[in-house]
């Protein structure tokens, strides 16, 4: 059990929108059964320099006790711990100790600077990406409307809707489903539905591919997705129903086939060549993991950033215009995007895409990929949120591990380990804690994406159920592949990207549906959700109980990957006192719940998971 000082970067803890010079007021939480606390001291960063703030007392909410200190931001981003002087807990024999409090968690030792919590000054992201929900859709394998083209193009080979996938092979970038933007306006209600409120279009330029990563050019949408026209009726159709729409962006690197570099390729001397990386002889050029067909731009250009960032024609400035009108970009390989070798200018192309899409629209959301530990680059100045799996889709796979061994983006080896829950809490510690709490609640967490096997395929039998129950009581942005909500299966992530099965959805496809239009309701009713700091409470071996915490109402979440004996939970540990039965929010499988006066015992004899609201945490601060 988790019977520790607590602190997160949620509102209960710390003012939503803190500004740069402010003094700011930061609080922790202490379980009054935890030992004496003497004294609290905040650390924090005065540009790289450490800083102490001694907390005073603020009060008591039922079994806590509240602590506070005033921390000055000089910096945009700032670094800070907690020390706690503490006698009677911990690893203390007699005496008093000092602990340290960080974003990783509770210790008596040192800890480095990057598992520090920060508190970023930078202006959040919209407000409804915040409290949204994505739909991620592959436009060649969601839909084909009447007017869809009926002749694949040269370099495709063409496949029915129901013919089968190729998971590898010569013939996997190239099978050609036809599905087209007016497809996906068709289907819009069918996401709504689901509680999804953003849209999220894989590339849809010119390129010669089914996955269109290799841009021929960015001045046009896709004849063969329906061109401009389409992606303007798709777009103006889904605001219609408070839908936003945001694109799918490569800044690292075109196609071969792409304009610029085909005058590159021709014209050492033209304007072109210099924004890609070529041999002193123009014979080789750098691409993206030495794959021909992607060259890899070269962001030292100032024409190519013109062109494609700052200009007011700009590739990323004109989407987001009328009449096309998108709600933001999704950024592809943005980890590897203006990286070459000695020169890194990640930073610099991240905040001039971020410039001119606030110049344009400060209502746009940007986003990022990021396939490894992405928190170096995302303290809330560049980049929004990224879309990254270390933190929550890798540790989910692994605590709900089947008996599929699968690749994940290159992997040597097949996997994933199959961990307790203690280890799942851990993962998602280590991995998240160098996130700002501002930058959490915007990242994208998915059971998968078009890039990764399916959760259908990686997890135990019914593990994609738990794992949506998880994914919407998590903080980040809950994030739907198509397919998700039919259980679909594929074992990479061409193999996930299997055309939808309209013609031929079974009870079991609209049961799922069922859940996740219901958790899609939950979500946007219940602030926790969105706003509630996280708790761990319990984690060992096939049961993981967390707490979101809000000062409305809270939600108590126990899942469960396999039968279990009896956890008992005291109602001190849970941190609130309970007036009456808490309401069940949303179950499936197993799991019971016994609530007594001063404990709670849960049970299941298999897959579960449960939500209960609780009554709201005191002390916070108003967002």
């Amino acid at each position: 059990m988790f019977q520790v000082p607590h602190h997160d970067g949620s509102a209960l803890y710390v003012p939503p929108s803190p500004a740069l010079g402010a003094a700011v007021p930061v609080r922790l939480r202490v379980p009054r059964g935890y030992g004496s606390v003497e004294r609290v001291f905040v650390r924090s960063l005065r540009d790289a320099e450490p800083h102490y703030d001694e907390a005073v007392p603020l009060g008591t909410d039922g079994a806590w006790d509240w602590w506070e200190a005033s921390v000055l931001l000089v910096n945009p981003v700032t670094r800070y711990r907690f020390l706690l002087e503490v006698s009677g807990a911990g690893d203390a024999s007699e005496g008093s100790s000092w602990h340290w409090l960080n974003a990783e968690g509770f210790f008596t030792r040192d800890t480095p600077d990057v598992h520090d919590f920060r508190m970023v000054t930078h202006e959040p992201a919209p407000s409804w990406a915040r409290s949204g929900v994505i739909y991620q859709i592959f436009p060649d394998r969601f839909g084909r409307s009447t007017s869809a083209a009926s002749e694949a193009p040269d370099w495709a080979v063409p496949c029915e809707w129901d013919a089968p996938v190729h998971p590898t092979g010569p013939d996997t970038p190239r099978q050609f489903y036809g599905g087209d933007l007016d497809g996906i306006t068709e289907r819009l209600d069918h996401i709504v539905s689901l509680g999804a409120t953003v849209v999220y279009l894989t590339p849809f330029f010119p390129a010669r591919s089914n996955h269109r990563y290799d841009a021929s050019t960015f001045a046009m949408v896709d004849p063969l997705l329906g061109g401009d026209e389409a992606l303007i009726r798709l777009v103006s159709a889904a605001h219609e129903r408070g839908l936003k729409v945001i694109g799918d962006l490569t800044t690292n690197h075109t196609g071969a086939a792409h304009e610029w570099f085909r005058t590159a390729s021709t014209s050492p001397a033209s304007e072109e060549a210099g924004f890609y990386y070529f041999s002193e002889d123009g014979s080789e050029y750098a691409s993206w993991f030495g794959v021909p067909s992607l060259p890899k731009l070269n962001w030292l250009s100032p024409a190519l950033r013109e062109r494609f960032v700052s200009g007011p024609s700009s590739v990323v400035a004109r989407f987001l215009e009328a009449p096309f009108n998108l709600d933001g970009w999704r950024i592809d390989v943005a980890n590897m995007t203006g990286r070459h070798g000695d020169v890194d200018l990640n930073r610099s192309v991240a905040s001039a895409v971020r410039s001119t899409m606030r110049s344009v629209n400060p209502d746009t959301l940007l986003l990022a990929e990021s396939t490894n530990d992405a928190a170096r680059d995302f303290d809330g100045g560049t980049w929004h949120g990224a879309m990254t799996y270390s933190n929550f889709t890798r540790p989910l796979w692994q605590w709900l591990a089947g008996s599929s061994d699968v690749n994940f983006f290159g992997t040597p080896l097949p996997g994933p380990n199959r961990i307790p829950a203690e280890q799942f809490v851990e993962l998602h510690a280590v991995f998240a804690a160098a996130f700002p709490w501002q930058v959490r609640t915007q990242n994208m967490i998915a059971l998968n994406t078009h890039d990764t096997a399916r959760a259908s395929t990686v997890m135990v039998p019914g593990g994609q159920l738990i794992g949506l129950g998880i994914l919407f009581s998590m903080p980040g942005i809950p994030t739907l592949f198509a397919g998700d909500e039919f259980g679909l299966e594929g074992v990479n992530g061409e193999d996930s990207r299997t055309p939808m099965p309209w013609d031929s959805l079974s009870t079991e496809h609209r049961n799922l549906c069922d859940a996740v239009a219901h958790l899609g309701r939950l979500r946007r009713a219940v602030p926790a959700l969105v706003e509630g700091g996280l708790r761990w409470v319990y984690a060992q071996g096939d049961v993981l109980v967390y707490l979101r915490e809000h000062a409305s109402a809270s939600v108590l979440v126990v899942a469960s990957r396999s039968g279990f004996d009896e956890v008992q939970l005291p109602l001190d540990l849970i941190g609130v006192p309970l007036d009456g039965q808490p309401t069940e929010l949303w179950s499936t499988g197993s799991i019971s719940a016994e609530w007594a006066a001063d404990s709670v015992g849960f049970s299941g004899d298999g897959l579960g998971i449960g939500l209960w609201q609780l009554p709201g945490v005191g002390y916070g601060f108003s967002p």
